[in-house]
């Protein structure tokens, strides 16, 4: 996917109006507003650039509106032909309750290349970069994961940190790695966001896992794709409607583990704009009567911070 300076700048400020338009609802307890205002607008703007897009990963289904549904056709229609990834809010508690880490994320690709993720749970591991690829695996014990990361960065396993959504379906897991006397870094949102503290060593986290949304998986897996890191997930498909909705998307192998290859195929865009302030990007803030944004974007193998200035009307 090869996209102009002028269409990548037009996606940055798709999602930086999105989380802008959230300002107003931070610490206002009213999560469902926020994620309608960011919707709303991340709507509005993708229709206005010229492109001929399809949302692959969505809000949910078309009976669900207003949010940005699975199969919407967004663009003028007159542009590349491609797959879009939306969350117009991840974290719409952290926004509700004034809270770090909210983002607005979106991902692009070209038609074909991003993978259609079911509204379903996935389990998932992101490993830092210098970690050998062979040494981690979905399907290894967390003991192993976890000492094979030790041995490989000479560390030892009480230097280890491993990020986790904090809820009760972990309790093993997080028992676990209390017992392997491993560092925890519990979030209580933002399974994104917490997805990409393996992209830098500054954030001091070398695994990621656990389940999670599966739409947010694909999204992490763009932004990790770009960076080096390694991804693997399996959908965990809990009911009848979940398995039907699968295979109608082309799921054949409900039992697969996914590769980022797999996952993501061929280049794609990631945007994360800050709504509030986290470890990954800067929350909106106000300057001489305009929005102050801050997007961590990746684009092929480049990684960047870019800062917008969005009017207030």
């Amino acid at each position: 996917m090869n996209l102009n300076k002028q269409l990548i700048n037009d996606f940055v400020n798709v999602t930086s109006k999105a989380a802008a338009s959230c300002y107003k609802h931070i610490g206002k307890d009213d999560k469902i507003l926020a994620d309608k205002s960011a919707t709303d607008s991340m709507r509005e703007n993708l229709n206005n650039l010229d492109i001929d897009g399809e949302v692959v990963i969505g809000e949910g289904e078309l009976d669900e509106a207003p949010m940005l549904y699975i199969g919407e056709k967004l663009g003028t229609g007159k542009g590349p032909l491609v797959d879009i990834a939306v969350d117009p809010v991840e974290g719409t508690n952290f926004v509700a309750k004034n809270l770090p880490d909210a983002l607005s994320v979106m991902s692009i690709s070209s038609k074909g290349n991003l993978f259609n993720a079911p509204e379903t749970y996935m389990d998932k591991i992101a490993v830092r970069k210098n970690v050998p690829f062979d040494a981690t695996d979905l399907d290894f014990s967390i003991e192993k994961n976890i000492k094979n990361i030790a041995e490989s960065q000479n560390k030892k396993i009480c230097e280890i940190t491993a990020c986790l959504l904090n809820r009760p379906r972990h309790k093993e897991i997080i028992d676990k790695l209390s017992s392997l006397n491993v560092n925890l870094k519990l979030i209580n949102d933002g399974d994104v966001s917490g997805a990409l503290l393996v992209t830098n060593d500054k954030y001091k986290v070398d695994i990621f896992l656990g389940i999670g949304g599966g739409p947010e998986g694909v999204l992490a897996a763009s932004a990790l794709d770009a960076f080096g890191c390694k991804f693997q997930g399996r959908f965990l498909f809990k009911t009848d409607n979940d398995i039907v909705r699968a295979k109608k998307m082309g799921i054949k192998d409900l039992n697969k583990k996914y590769e980022l290859s797999e996952i993501i195929r061929g280049d794609s865009l990631f945007c994360a704009t800050g709504i509030t302030s986290g470890d990954l990007v800067n929350g909106i803030k106000i300057d001489n009567g305009k929005y102050i944004a801050e997007t961590l974007l990746t684009y092929k193998k480049t990684i960047s911070i870019v800062k917008k200035e969005i009017p207030i009307t």
